[in-house]
């Protein structure tokens, strides 16, 4: 059991995000500010493999885009074209070994790889591999991608890539950079996002559009579920290996809906959706399926700000900035003694108690996982004198854990897979708890085809649920 002073941040984790450039010889500068767009998808490492035409070059270390490179280790990535990912370990530790772009040499030549996502059978297949003689450097599934494509017996780089994928199930937005060729490619569901951009003559792929911008690039499309993208001197083509291979691969997008909730940034937009309008959608439709008496609404920031905005504007009570957030906590911190309780979060945001005080306070966040944050949050405003503090969730319960991509807890240990929103609001001390529901989350995000897992249960891709552990103690909801 968790303790509750112990999670600063009770979110799920964000996966990863992959960037790759062709066609630009300033490729490896722009791969480091393309990683900056997508920092928020991982801030564990970060990694650039380019390539010069002949052979690849290799950076990657742990923290912060701006701690892992200088103008010098960028000066030591040369080429035209170049690879880039930072990383939240869903598959593996947090490590040197598992940083990406996994780059080798094999009997085929150089190969470098950046995914974003996560395989289901990733243990198995690396059983298999080790069994057949395989030697892997890292614990993380993507180095699993490595060893296929180095045993496939295909001519050619993109056959042998197609082969490797017919052999894995799971979620994968890919980015490969061989001497000579980009090959991107997003797996049949289309569970993680991939886009493709344009810089003049280079292409240009990543995890989220504003990364296109932020380089003076444009947006042209999402690549489309099970599309391979393939890049070299002779141009652009796109590919289709599932339905060239004579395999049962599945048709259906399943897109993950919760980059729409949380992960994707607020300037994202995915198949014309835009991330900041659908956020407010789901804090109106939230306002509606949830009503409360309240002086006022307030969000958690900064992935609370739109759906509350929403929330207010169809209320039509005052939107106020309750609570401030400090941008400039690290991920570590010297703690001091326990006798300051809540130390944390007390870090990370602080009320606006002339607001606050005597006032019946609606705060808004994108969900609860532990319910750990939450609960210091709520006992924070009370503090501040407010009079009622009512929470309102802009998605549905979160239950079941992710298993494609996605750094969760495991069922046990999320609050709402074993208990009733009444008694989550006792446990948080909230007067009243609300969460949208899973039809509201489709209709306000709109469009079809997205993957709810980690509310409805309901995975795309069938996985084995681990056993419940007789050892470990629930979260204690008694007794608050």
């Amino acid at each position: 059991m968790l303790d509750d002073d112990d999670v600063l941040d009770d979110h799920f984790h964000d996966e990863c995000g992959v960037f790759g450039v062709f066609g630009d010889e300033e490729a490896a500068n722009l791969t480091y500010l393309g990683l900056h767009s997508l920092q928020h998808r991982g801030q564990e490492a970060a990694g650039i493999t380019s390539s010069n035409g002949e052979q690849l070059y290799v950076h990657r270390g742990l923290g912060l885009v701006q701690d892992v490179f200088t103008a010098r280790t960028i000066e030591s990535l040369p080429g035209s074209a170049a690879i880039g990912h930072v990383r939240y370990s869903t598959s593996g530790g947090s490590r040197l070994a598992n940083a990406q772009p996994i780059a080798v040499d094999c009997g085929h030549g150089s190969i470098a790889v950046a995914h974003n996502g996560n395989l289901v059978d990733g243990g198995a297949l690396r059983a298999r591999l080790e069994a057949q003689g395989s030697i892997f450097s890292s614990s993380s599934d993507t180095e699993v991608f490595v060893h296929l494509i180095a045993k496939s017996q295909k001519k050619s780089m993109v056959d042998r890539v197609a082969d490797a994928l017919h052999q894995v199930h799971g979620a994968y937005s890919l980015v490969f950079l061989s001497p000579d060729e980009l090959v991107a490619v997003r797996d049949p569901h289309g569970f993680r996002p991939l886009c493709l951009g344009r810089k003049g003559d280079a292409i240009i792929v990543a995890s989220e559009p504003p990364a296109f911008h932020l380089i003076g690039g444009e947006y042209i499309r999402d690549v489309e579920p099970g599309e391979m993208i393939v890049v070299n001197k002779f141009g652009m083509r796109s590919l289709r290996p599932f339905d060239a291979a004579k395999v049962p691969a599945p048709k259906q997008r399943r897109m993950c809906i919760f980059e729409y909730v949380y992960f994707a940034r607020p300037d994202s937009w995915f198949d014309d959706i835009s991330v900041y309008r659908a956020r407010k959608r789901l804090g109106a439709q939230l306002a509606d399926e949830q009503p409360v008496e309240a002086d006022l609404v307030i969000p958690v920031p900064d992935s609370g700000t739109p759906a509350a905005l929403g929330f207010a504007n169809r209320t039509g009570l005052p939107y106020e900035m309750g609570l401030i957030r400090s941008h400039y906590v690290g991920r570590t911190f010297i703690e001091p003694s326990q006798s300051i309780r809540h130390f944390g979060v007390r870090l990370k945001l602080h009320p606006v108690k002339q607001l606050l005080e005597g006032k019946r306070v609606v705060v808004v966040d994108d969900s609860i996982v532990r319910g750990t944050t939450s609960r210091k949050i709520v006992k924070m405003l009370r503090d501040a004198g407010a009079k009622e503090v009512h929470l309102r969730i802009s998605s549905p319960p979160t239950r079941w854990p992710c298993f494609y991509g996605i750094d969760t807890p495991t069922r046990e240990e999320l609050i709402a897979s074993k208990h009733p929103p009444a008694d989550i609001a006792r446990f948080v001390t909230a007067d009243t708890l609300g969460y949208l529901s899973i039809e509201g989350l489709h209709s306000a995000v709109g469009g079809s085809g997205y993957c709810d897992a980690c509310f409805s249960g309901d995975y795309p891709i069938p996985v084995e649920l681990p056993e419940p552990s007789k050892e470990r103690r629930s979260l204690p909801l008694v007794g608050v």
